[in-house]
């Protein structure tokens, strides 16, 4: 079992991250839009939205550590048999999915930050650090919501993109991160 990635492979570290934070992503759009319908009185109001943010939280945590990784042990060279456009297409959904993951993380902290301290499973707390912008709240859901759907819709780029190098070019693309 290799830890660190290599010329050709991911090291079982990157798989773990990106495998998780794929997950985590889904299931915080899922419980996302779930939440949205839920009523005062449902036994989820205050649940959802405190597991909702705490999970963001260990997100941005865990894309730090990532992205700290990501410099320990550099991701395998590209592939040589996929073209110019490919490559720089591949680089920039990557580079966007990191800058949305920061920005949805940082919005949904401050749709919460405005009074109070946001609890992260009951284990700790982020105190509100940026008060004062006005309509804080609103603004923040915009740009946490459309940041959200942004993201998934490049995600499920990012997973066509790599089914089709795994079918139609049959190259190793989809393999290197199994």
């Amino acid at each position: 079992m290799q830890f660190k990635n290599n010329s050709s492979r991911y090291g079982v570290v990157a798989k773990a991250f990106h495998w998780l934070l794929a997950l985590a992503i889904i299931g915080l759009f899922g419980l996302g839009l779930w939440m949205r319908d839920l009523g005062y009185y449902d036994p989820w109001y205050q649940t959802a939205p405190h597991i909702h943010q705490s999970v963001g939280v260990l997100v941005i945590l865990f894309m730090i550590l990532r992205y700290l990784w990501r410099r320990i042990s550099p991701p395998p060279t590209d592939i040589a048999t996929q073209a110019q456009w490919e490559h720089m297409a591949a680089h920039f959904a990557h580079a966007m999915l990191y800058l949305l993951v920061l920005v949805i993380c940082i919005s949904g902290y401050l749709i919460n930050a405005d009074e109070n301290a946001v609890p992260v499973f009951n284990w700790f707390e982020i105190p509100s650090l940026l008060l004062g912008i006005e309509d804080q709240e609103e603004l923040m859901g915009e740009i946490h919501d459309y940041g959200a759907w942004v993201m998934i819709i490049l995600s499920a780029g990012h997973a066509l993109a790599a089914i089709k190098h795994h079918i139609f070019d049959r190259d190793d693309t989809l393999k290197r991160m199994l």
